[in-house]
């Protein structure tokens, strides 16, 4: 069986992926309204999968699946698999909880919009009149004041005006007490019934929440899933043991569990799988119709880690955390501050969750513990080029400070999948496309124009080959995740990934290509020497730059 999270799609998954294409062009062009929804559904953007099984006789089997729902009634049989639980029955338990818990969010709502909204407006509408008359009193207080003060400058007070005048002064204090005691115990009946009201509808949602929270757990402990060895548990069972100890909404609704899930009910061994995109990527994703695609981490790596279990996964679930390095990294320069590290193509920053070393811990078994080492910035694990060490915290902080004031120029040279001049893409430019984590399939960044953070980069093409590829200089202003392979890649952006691409290229090969992406140059002005720093790295031979 094939690593879901590291596999090139065999032939006999791309031929069943094109019959199920063919199957909805037919749908496309038929007369049945519900094949049209259907098809409309499927082109504003899902993930479809394949499988093949082998029954206990040998018969080869092919299995289809959607993520998530499709269909009014949550899932449309037809040519795919059940869902691992069908929860969404219009009378089932599911279905009735969700909708008294949409009835409190109503109710919740109409609160807050009369009984909520009228208690705030009486409190606030005495509250200003109130303020209004005790500004006012202050007022007369002041110009009363003015009087006395100009009556005294005038010279010439006799020792009763004196005495009437600080019993004025202390009349007007003690009234303005009263004043504002008087406004306080007008105030308190209005305060309270705001208070009450904000205590009631605290409880309406906690209530909702609670409810909600009751469903939630209900769902995922009857959503139970099969492996290979025959056992079975719930979401709930399986994701206890990871940070977040509770399933994230939709898990077990992609298509890799609904393909095993289905496969073992049938008694039926799966032998390989694929997943591909359809219709329209969702908005910020880098999603191209009819690639194939990793299964998503977020929802699936720990489901798929108990569901696989008891096959024979090639590559081992696991190792696409664990690559092979084919060269170690070269420390290109040193003083007593900092050092700068040309790393390869395949080496971790600093430490991930395999084992594969990381240029972090090769520098720390390299200097010692006399000399810690900690890494300023960072490079994808795929990225070969220069990246910067620090030998003390005082410095690291230092270094960082300078990358975050965007002291420290980079110049990365990469060669992408396509021919800019064909796609009239400008020789050169600027790209402003703000990111954000896609938190349910880490590392998968996504273009986030609304709540992303900035993400600048510039940019000019060399020239483009006969091959289709173009080769380009990167000049990141900024340091986020991903944020040149997302920038090259995105259609907002250059509409063209970088070659070698595992997760936002076109059908890149699991083991046959490298990420074209190369640290080449960094400069910058070093605050404790005062001194003007460069280094340069030439891209390694396999990475077919031929720089001139």
């Amino acid at each position: 069986m094939n690593n879901p999270f590291d596999y090139t799609p065999s032939r006999a998954c791309n031929e069943a992926f094109d019959r199920l294409l063919e199957h909805i062009e037919v749908l496309k062009s038929g007369v049945s309204s519900i094949g049209n929804n259907i098809v409309r559904e499927l082109e504003s953007g899902k993930m479809l999968g394949v499988l093949i099984a082998v029954d206990k006789s040998g018969g080869l089997h092919t299995l289809y699946a959607f993520s998530g729902q499709l269909g009014t009634n949550g899932f449309y049989c037809g040519d795919f698999v059940p869902p691992v639980f069908d929860y969404l029955q219009p009378d089932g338990y599911f279905k009735t909880e969700e909708a008294k818990i949409s009835q409190q969010s109503l109710e919740i709502a109409r609160f807050e919009q009369t009984v909520l909204a009228d208690a705030k407006q009486d409190f606030d509408v005495a509250k200003s009149n109130l303020d209004s008359m005790i500004s006012e009193y202050k007022e007369q207080c002041r110009l009363s004041k003015l009087k006395r003060d100009s009556r005294r400058a005038g010279g010439n007070v006799s020792d009763s005006e004196l005495a009437d005048m600080i019993r004025q002064s202390q009349f007007e204090k003690a009234q303005l007490r009263r004043l504002k005691c008087s406004v306080e115990t007008e105030l308190e009946p209005l305060r309270v019934q705001l208070e009450l009201a904000k205590e009631r509808l605290a409880v309406l949602k906690e209530k909702r929440r609670s409810d909600s929270e009751a469903l939630q757990r209900w769902l995922f402990s009857n959503f139970k899933v099969l492996n290979g060895r025959g056992e079975e548990k719930s979401l709930l069972e399986i994701f206890a043991d990871t940070p977040a100890k509770v399933p994230p909404s939709g898990a077990g609704e992609c298509c890799a569990p609904k393909l095993l899930q289905a496969a073992y009910r049938q008694g039926w061994e799966p032998v390989e799988m694929a997943e591909y995109w359809y219709g329209k990527p969702r908005e910020g994703e880098i999603r191209v119709h009819g690639q194939y695609y990793m299964a998503c981490r977020g929802k699936c790596r720990p489901l798929l880690g108990w569901m696989l279990a008891g096959l024979e996964i090639e590559p081992p679930l696991g190792s696409e955390f664990c690559r092979v390095q084919h060269c170690e990294p070269s420390i290109i320069f040193e003083n007593r501050w900092f050092c700068v590290v040309d790393k390869p193509s395949g080496m971790l920053s600093v430490p991930g969750k395999g084992a594969d070393i990381s240029v972090e811990q090769w520098l720390n078994d390299r200097y010692g513990n006399h000399r810690p080492v900690k890494m300023v910035h960072r490079l994808d694990q795929d990225t070969s080029g220069l990246i910067i060490a620090a030998f003390d915290e005082h410095v690291y902080k230092l270094m960082q400070s300078l990358f975050a004031a965007r002291r420290v120029d980079k110049t990365y040279v990469a060669v992408l999948d396509g021919d800019y001049e064909k796609r009239g893409v400008s020789a050169s430019g600027r790209i402003e496309l703000p990111l954000s984590p896609d938190w349910l399939d880490r590392p998968r960044q996504r273009v986030d124009v609304e709540d992303g953070k900035e993400a600048v980069t510039e940019y000019e093409f060399i020239d483009s080959h006969v091959g289709g590829h173009s080769r380009v200089v990167f000049h990141p202003l900024t340091g986020r995740t991903h944020q040149l392979r997302l920038h090259a890649a995105s259609e907002q952006g250059l509409g063209m990934p970088i070659i070698g691409d595992r997760l936002y290229g076109r059908n890149v090969k699991r083991s046959a290509e490298r990420l074209y992406l190369h640290a080449a140059s960094i400069s910058f002005t070093f605050p404790l020497d005062g001194r003007n720093y460069r280094f340069d790295s030439q891209p390694p031979a396999d990475f077919g730059w031929n720089a001139e």
